[in-house]
């Protein structure tokens, strides 16, 4: 089995353990991560629902506007942390709970949630 396909199931069954002890509800919604090789991208899920209440990625032209340099980096972690947390105090969250999607509290998952943090996002 080659590293990339065993990093991709190591991040994939990490993914389930935080799935199985974390859920969102329409009072504290879940703040999801993906990260692709790309771009980021964070979305706010109400799981008793079903939905998505805020998203936002380094994918979007408004985002892309304010971020300085690539689209993938540290920087535009931070600015879609920010973002979200904007998004979601306008629709009047303030308490979430932080699914890190298996991926390792540092560099870009870290830099975002403590933009999100920043911003006024409790978690």
């Amino acid at each position: 089995m080659d590293k990339a396909k065993r990093k991709r199931e190591r991040r994939a069954q990490a993914h389930q353990r935080i799935r199985s002890k974390v859920a969102g509800t329409s009072e504290r919604p879940r703040l999801a991560v993906f990260k692709s090789t790309r771009y980021i991208y964070a979305q706010l899920v109400d799981d008793a629902a079903g939905h998505t209440l805020v998203q936002a990625s380094s994918f979007e032209p408004d985002v892309r506007k304010l971020v300085e340099g690539s689209a993938k980096g540290r920087a535009a972690a931070r600015t879609v942390g920010e973002v979200v947390a904007d998004r979601a105090k306008e629709q009047g969250i303030q308490q979430v709970v932080f699914d890190r999607g298996g991926y390792r509290y540092h560099g870009r998952i870290k830099e975002l949630a403590e933009a999100a943090r920043s911003k006024g996002l409790q978690f």
